[in-house]
């Protein structure tokens, strides 16, 4: 359930190309904007001075390999997919022409914002499912920064000891990222100002671009495509955006009783077929789905 009309109206062609990301991924489309202008300043074509991080979201070769190879296939590139090799978390092009010319489409706006959407996508569900609760679009950052893992171990402890330092609790991590885990006075950051910096850093660099949300929450508001009525659901491992018309039909839906042959009896005295207790008894895929439709109202 796309906003196509919504994304027509984008005149920016860097812009447009990550709302259409968003809009085929369900991954929300002010956090995307502000990843890419945190990472690039929405150049296509930025490339970092000290490795070989390239395009609009500053993918390093290998990181790129691996999200085309999982992912390629579904965005008409089974051509590269095919032709990159994986050998634990390593990847390879045997080719080297082949290999350049898959590293140069993170030049193109379209394939990296999709690839950078399809990326969030799956931190965002494995953080989901490690963390218990719906994701952030600051939480997606920090994966973004640290790595999975990283973010993982962040994240989890900061949910329990928030006034905690960094540095202390994950030294290698801030050995090798200084300025995100020490202020510039010297003073270790606990881990809420760690957090807080990140979520403002993405958010203002959504501001800086047009968004019209908080990219560092905006993970449960829909693709966040300007002019909009979206509104997004987590579903498995895989976000699914609808309108707020389809969520209330969702929820009309679940409100009312199964009437299957399996869940009704009939009435002792009029015969009537009326529903048995265990019709409305939520199952653990209705249950959960209510829960994930409510949190995306703001309920």
């Amino acid at each position: 359930m796309g906003n196509t009309s919504a994304i027509s109206s984008i005149g920016n062609p860097v812009q447009k190309a990550i709302a259409f990301a968003s809009n085929k991924t369900g991954i929300d489309f002010d956090y995307l904007l502000g990843q890419a202008q945190v990472e690039s300043g929405m150049r296509a074509d930025a490339r970092a001075p000290t490795s070989s991080a390239t395009g609009l979201y500053q993918f390093i070769d290998q990181s790129w390999l691996g999200v085309v190879k999982q992912h390629g296939a579904e965005h008409g590139l089974g051509w590269a997919a095919d032709a990159i090799r994986q050998s634990g978390s390593h990847f390879s092009v045997p080719d080297a022409a082949t290999r350049q010319a898959i590293l140069n489409l993170r030049n193109d706006p379209e394939t990296a914002a999709l690839m950078a959407a399809e990326h969030a996508a799956d931190n965002k569900s494995a953080l989901e499912s490690s963390l218990g609760r719906p994701a952030t679009g600051t939480d997606l950052y920090m994966a973004h920064f640290l790595g999975l893992g990283g973010a993982r171990s962040v994240l989890s402890a900061r949910e329990s000891a928030p006034g905690r330092t960094g540095a202390a609790m994950f030294p290698a991590a801030a050995r090798a990222n200084r300025n995100v885990f020490y202020a510039s006075n010297g003073q270790p950051r606990t881990l809420a100002q760690i957090y807080d910096r990140f979520a403002q850093k993405l958010d203002n660099g959504a501001s800086a671009v047009g968004a019209t949300g908080l990219a560092s929450d905006a993970l449960d508001t829909g693709n966040g495509l300007p002019g909009g009525n979206g509104v997004q659901v987590v579903l498995g491992s895989r976000a699914v955006s609808g309108d707020r018309d389809w969520v209330s039909t969702t929820l009309a839906m679940l409100d009312a009783p199964e009437r299957s042959a399996s869940l009704t009896t009939a009435d002792a005295q009029t015969g009537a077929m009326r529903p048995t207790a265990a019709a409305y008894r939520p199952t653990p895929d209705t249950a959960r789905l209510a829960y994930m439709l409510l949190a995306s109202l703001g309920a």
